[in-house]
């Protein structure tokens, strides 16, 4: 993530076309990505966020947290965002199998995680192309555009990495 990246992630969370229908929680207040930049660069212990480029165009970002699961263990649960233009082409099973294996390389995580809408059919068949298994299915877990919506859990476990 560069300076420069951040105009392209405000513009991207104050239209509900480029976010995507899935991702659109509502108009925030876009200087809190310049604020998260200055303190950390997007990258932190906790919560983090990452362009993802295909020969220097920016497609799109990815951003993971971590979620306690004990004193002693947590699993990291992330998502994507790509502009309109770059979806449904395969290049967001691609960042989240890289995001995988980056996050299973760096860190000593045992598990891996992703929710979506039960309605998001684009969304679960990436995570399964990237390799994660559908594990569950949360009734009524988020709320969105006046409606309690289902939500899909996936996960990929260290030894479930998929080898390049």
């Amino acid at each position: 993530m560069t300076e420069s990246d951040l105009d392209r992630l405000e513009e991207m969370f104050v239209d509900p076309d480029a976010i995507g229908v899935f991702n659109w929680g509502g108009f925030t207040d876009g200087t809190v990505w310049r604020k998260r930049f200055e303190e950390n660069r997007l990258l932190s212990e906790d919560r983090s966020v990452l362009m993802v480029e295909l020969d220097g165009t920016a497609l799109g970002f990815v951003s993971w947290n971590k979620i306690r699961t004990g004193q002693f263990s947590h699993v990291f649960e992330f998502g994507i965002s790509l502009w309109p233009a770059h979806r449904g082409k395969g290049h967001g099973s691609a960042a989240q199998l890289q995001l995988a294996r980056y996050l299973f390389a760096h860190s000593t995580v045992h598990r891996i995680q992703a929710g979506t809408e039960l309605d998001n059919i684009a969304e679960q068949r990436a995570l399964e192309k990237a390799g994660f298994t559908r594990e569950a299915v949360l009734r009524e877990y988020s709320f969105r555009d006046g409606a309690w919506r289902d939500e899909v859990l996936y996960r990929m476990l260290r030894p479930e990495l998929p080898m390049p």
